[in-house]
């Protein structure tokens, strides 16, 4: 099959797993009532449903599994580490601890002001791991950036504690299921920035396939081959930690997508970033909008932070990868 039909099924896929995400939750709807609502006729409590909750909430989880698989891919190809994932490099501790300390000093969990510290949060650990990573040599050594974030990392993970020793029940609470993420506030707002923010930097990592295929190889490979390394370096990962930092910062800290995703890919289509990273994308939205409807509706009323679903498919997938790895 060729790759642009691979990535037309891909899509297809996509678009049904949209469909079922939109009529199924507390309430069942068929799909003559979701294309009746989404044309802003039939039932009004139905169109409510349909058009203000469940298709922000089906395209914004989208968005970020779609945002998460394509910066999984891109750190995979920096690092050339097929088990490394955009959470390595310190990017959602620092999303964390902007929301939690945002949300201890008394801003609501769903509100903009959280998001907005969140992806202030990232940025900042972004900036921090470059300076670290910078700072030990005039060429960035993709270990030394590794290592970088996850010092990082479990500095945000000291101060998330800091703040939560001193958050009271509520605000506890709040921060702890921010942490575990979910779609459940989403707003054509939050979907607006994250396609502002994500989409061109996304334009941009599929502009970087070709260097990404020479990286993976290795440096001196793709130097002699043309490539500036060290600009493809900072340019990639800078842009797959925005995509992750505006991911984070609507979504929670949701992991396991930039993971399993690529590495699915990879294993059952190749490693050419020109297909692999447009593939990663729509793979990965399907996956976490599939996730959130698990998260719905298998313990319904009561609703499972997306977190903790995707944590139940990608630990076991991470150990059979280690396991086939090491075999």
């Amino acid at each position: 099959m060729k790759p642009a039909l691979r990535l037309l099924v891909l899509a297809a896929v996509l678009a049904g797993a949209l469909l079922l995400s939109v009529r199924l939750g507390a309430v069942r709807l068929r799909v003559d009532e979701v294309v009746g609502a989404l044309r802003g006729v039939g039932d009004p409590a139905t169109v409510a449903i349909v058009r203000r909750l469940r298709v922000p909430r089906s395209i914004l989880a989208a968005l970020v599994g779609a945002g998460l698989a394509a910066s999984g891919a891109t750190f995979q190809a920096l690092l050339r580490n097929p088990l490394a994932e955009p959470y390595v490099l310190g990017v959602s501790g620092g999303a964390a601890v902007g929301a939690v300390f945002a949300i201890v000093l008394g801003a609501s969990a769903a509100s903009g002001t959280v998001a907005l510290a969140a992806f202030a949060g990232a940025a900042l650990a972004v900036v921090l791991v470059l300076r670290l990573a910078a700072s030990i040599g005039r060429a960035l050594d993709t270990r030394v950036l590794l290592l970088s974030g996850v010092v990082v990392g479990a500095f945000f993970n000291a101060c998330i504690l800091l703040a939560l020793t001193f958050a009271d029940t509520e605000s506890f609470r709040a921060a702890l299921f921010w942490m575990m993420g979910s779609f459940s506030g989403a707003t054509w707002r939050e979907i607006g920035l994250l396609a502002l923010a994500g989409g061109p930097a996304v334009l941009v990592l599929m502009g970087l396939a070709r260097s990404l295929n020479l990286l993976s190889i290795g440096e001196e490979t793709a130097a002699y081959l043309g490539v500036r390394t060290e600009r493809v370096k900072i340019v990639a990962y800078g842009t797959a930690s925005l995509v992750t930092a505006a991911s984070v910062s609507v979504s929670g800290v949701i992991g396991f997508v930039g993971l399993v995703i690529p590495h699915l890919v990879r294993m059952v289509w190749g490693a050419d970033h020109r297909f692999l990273l447009p593939a990663s994308l729509l793979l990965g939205a399907t996956f976490l909008v599939l996730a959130d409807v698990v998260a719905r509706t298998v313990t319904a009323p009561t609703e499972l932070p997306i977190g903790v679903i995707t944590a139940f498919i990608g630990a076991p997938f991470f150990l059979w990868v280690l396991r086939r790895r090491t075999a």
